[in-house]
């Protein structure tokens, strides 16, 4: 099995690459395999609301100059996927947030890429602001239909120079409980597949109360 980790901070080692590595360490131990993409150093511009990927059925955004398709692909082989961003006025750092828009709309519109694989969200804060953008994030795995596993506390690790967030014990820790909660939650989808039926995909009903 294998799990891709998105780092949307712009500091490839900072605090939320720690939070990442710290999950990442557990699910090795299960031997899963985990990949760590360096999102929040890439110049990668917002969604057009063009409509093509949902019209084009493609499995691509219809942007090409950057390596978000290249992504988009990446996870729909992988079994698990962890969203990891910093603060930034307590929301998604914006490149992060370009990302996932662009790459959870294609995921979405294109026969739900990503549903029933099992998603994650971590977060790295100085001070404040981190609970908003951790239910930012999860909003993406819950529009997916993804499974999410849990922690003993919110997904948030505090810090602000690089590596300051391996001294926040319990941030640490719960890094740690999400990482073999994950791995359990893998197995579990896992062991599943052949043996219990997955629900039917409903199609998306859109209401507008405008009229």
């Amino acid at each position: 099995m294998k799990v891709l980790a998105f780092n949307g901070s712009p500091n490839k080692n900072g605090n939320t690459y720690e939070a990442i590595k710290a999950v990442a360490t557990e699910l090795k131990k299960e031997n899963i395999e985990v990949e760590i993409i360096h999102v929040g150093n890439k110049e990668i511009r917002g969604c057009l609301a063009c409509g093509g990927c949902s019209r084009n059925m493609n499995e691509k955004c219809v942007i090409k100059n950057d390596e978000v398709n290249e992504w988009i692909q990446k996870m729909k082989e992988a079994d698990g996927i962890i969203l990891g961003s910093p603060v930034h006025y307590s929301a998604i750092a914006g490149t992060m947030k370009s990302f996932l828009d662009r790459a959870f709309l294609v995921t979405s519109t294109n026969g739900g890429m990503l549903r029933h694989k099992v998603g994650a969200s971590v977060v790295a804060v100085r001070r404040a602001g981190g609970i908003p953008t951790f239910d930012q994030l999860n909003n993406y795995i819950n529009y997916s239909e993804m499974a999410m596993p849990t922690s003993n506390y919110w997904n948030v690790v505090f810090g602000t120079a690089p590596g300051d967030a391996t001294q926040d014990e319990e941030g640490m820790q719960i890094m740690r409980v999400l990482g073999k909660n994950m791995s359990w939650l893998l197995k579990l989808v896992d062991a599943g597949k052949d043996k219990v039926e997955e629900p039917k995909v409903e199609d998306k009903v859109f209401m507008n109360f405008i009229r």
